[in-house]
């Protein structure tokens, strides 16, 4: 939410998720798969992204208007 100079309010309403569930996750509590997707979606980056990149450096897309995965579909 820092690079993308975002509030949780603001993550809130695009994703859908409650504020206070997102200030547990920022706090360290898990978040469910589902709202791992919303909160990717509503940021635009991949769950990946979202909890910061695999191990080979490449991503996966995983958002549910594209399911591509691949260097070349970025």
């Amino acid at each position: 939410m820092h690079k993308r100079n975002i509030t949780v309010y603001r993550l809130s309403k695009l994703s859908g998720v409650k504020e206070t569930t997102l200030r547990w996750y920022k706090q360290g509590t898990e978040p469910t798969l589902s709202n791992a997707y919303k909160i990717a979606d509503a940021l635009g980056v991949s769950l990946d992204d979202l909890r910061g990149g695999n191990e080979d450096g490449n991503s996966c897309r995983q958002s549910r208007a594209s399911r591509s995965c691949g260097s070349d579909h970025d």
